[in-house]
């Protein structure tokens, strides 16, 4: 496997084959297969934001894939923002379709309609929906599995509300759905207001969630969009108030991906391979089993792996008798399983287990009545993620040598002015995201002397 410091994109791709994540030979140019192992981890991941979006009193729907053009059309900037990535559908069996339909890259077009018909009067509101589902864009750039493919899996939110100020209070709490998310992942993030020219189209503004890959790019990973009532306005999503008249409603959407996974990998992986998070690990307990077999021994086993599946874990063993335990370690390893229980004679008759952690190095001895401690295990192996990943976040911010590669994230006091961005720009060749609203400082615009406040600069993927 190559070094993860050295060539992080081969590191990453080669990852991803051997772990068994996503096959890319699909003959389709940027469309994948998802392999059971790649999906077991995308639908662990799905089930915990599915979960809390319950908690939260979201309704879960499913929206059909295809957008009639005259749909799309309603919101010009909209649909001009998206039209250099859509799939259009122009033919039926041999014939002409009346109107061409685009295969979704997001769902305002596809929902709206259905809102118009839905909400009525203020009783209505408000409006909290969801899907799970595949979006389709046409990328012409390399395409990358996880990070930039042309079929995408997507969670998407939309909401609807009887004033800007209660929509302002959905942005709140998808602030704090998503870092409930991120800690379960171990995923540290900057929130980032995107500038004006580079907002969603037809929001009145966008904040991304931006992290810091090892190869010094940055990752967008989720984003969320005040939309005031742009939308609603084309789209005549209208409520009636109490006193009898008529008023759009105001909306917000909140919108990840799969490269929530490509983030896992990038920046949790070693050179030994996976380190997933438990919360999302498709195995979170591997049992390998050390001896030969015999009743006892094989009644031992099955009586740990009860043990550790009635406490609530994912657990699975290796019965696998065509390779070594040595093998067997590397391979659990490379799959980036949380923690290893070890058990051979000595373990049988002592009535204990010797556990290794993926993220530390060493053994841990544990009687067979302490296996309750298994769940503080885990949450160290979580800590001990999420602590690594924030101190490359902050090195990053802090221009230090990323992985033992140079940071290409650089961060100015600036103003809203375009002008004074795009000057940066040109002396950085970086891109400017947009302010920084969970790290830095106000200050005076480096460009101008206007008052500012700390932007970000990258290379994004």
């Amino acid at each position: 496997m190559e070094h993860k410091k050295e060539d992080f994109s081969e590191w990453y791709n080669e990852i991803i084959d051997i772990s068994q994540l996503t096959d890319k030979r699909y003959p389709v140019k940027g469309m994948n297969v998802w392999m059971p192992y790649g999906y077991s981890l995308m639908k662990n991941t799905d089930e915990m934001i599915r979960t809390k979006f319950y908690e939260d009193e979201y309704e879960e729907v499913m929206f059909p894939s295809l957008i009639s053009r005259p749909m799309f059309e309603i919101e010009f900037e909209h649909i001009k923002g998206f039209e250099k990535e859509l799939f259009w559908i122009t033919r039926g069996g041999r014939e002409s379709l009346e109107e061409d339909l685009a295969m979704r890259p997001t769902s305002e077009a596809a929902i709206y309609p259905m809102l118009k018909l839905w909400i009525r009067d203020h009783a209505d509101l408000p409006k909290r929906i969801f899907q799970i589902v595949q979006v389709y864009r046409y990328e012409t750039k390399h395409t990358r599995p996880f990070i930039r493919s042309r079929d995408i899996h997507f969670i998407e939110c939309h909401t609807a509300h009887d004033s800007y100020k209660d929509a302002e209070e959905q942005m709140n709490l998808y602030r704090r759905e998503w870092d409930y998310f991120t800690k379960k992942l171990c995923l540290p993030y900057m929130e980032v207001k995107r500038p004006e020219w580079d907002k969603f189209p037809g929001a009145v503004y966008t904040i991304a969630f931006d992290t810091l890959m090892p190869s010094g790019r940055t990752l967008q990973i989720g984003t969320i969009h005040e939309y005031g009532s742009n939308f609603s306005k084309n789209y005549d999503v209208k409520f009636a108030k109490e006193d009898g008249t008529s008023e759009y409603v105001n909306q917000t959407t909140f919108g990840m991906s799969e490269r929530l996974i490509a983030a896992l990998i990038g920046i949790h992986g070693d050179d030994k391979g996976l380190i997933l998070p438990p919360f999302v690990a498709p195995t979170q307990v591997v049992i390998v089993p050390i001896t030969s077999a015999d009743s006892n021994f094989e009644s031992f086993v099955s009586e740990i792996e009860n043990l550790v599946r009635n406490s609530g874990f994912r657990v699975l063993v290796d019965k696998n008798d065509n390779y070594t335990p040595g093998y067997k370690f590397n391979q659990w390893e490379m799959k980036g399983v949380p923690l290893r229980i070890e058990i051979g004679k000595r373990e049988a008759e002592s009535n204990s287990i010797t556990i290794s952690l993926r993220t530390r190095k060493g053994r841990i001895k544990l009687n067979k009545d302490d296996i309750s401690q298994i769940k503080n295990l885990l949450d160290e192996v979580e800590s001990d993620l999420l602590n690594k990943a924030r101190k490359i976040l902050s090195d990053g911010i802090e221009g230090i040598k990323t992985s033992g590669q140079e940071s290409s994230i650089k961060t100015f006091i600036l103003c809203d002015n375009e002008k004074c961005a795009r000057s940066i720009e040109a002396k950085t060749e970086l891109d400017m995201m947009g302010h920084i609203l969970n790290y830095g400082s106000k200050g005076k615009c480096e460009v101008c002397g206007n008052e500012g406040r700390t932007a970000l600069f990258s290379r994004p993927y």
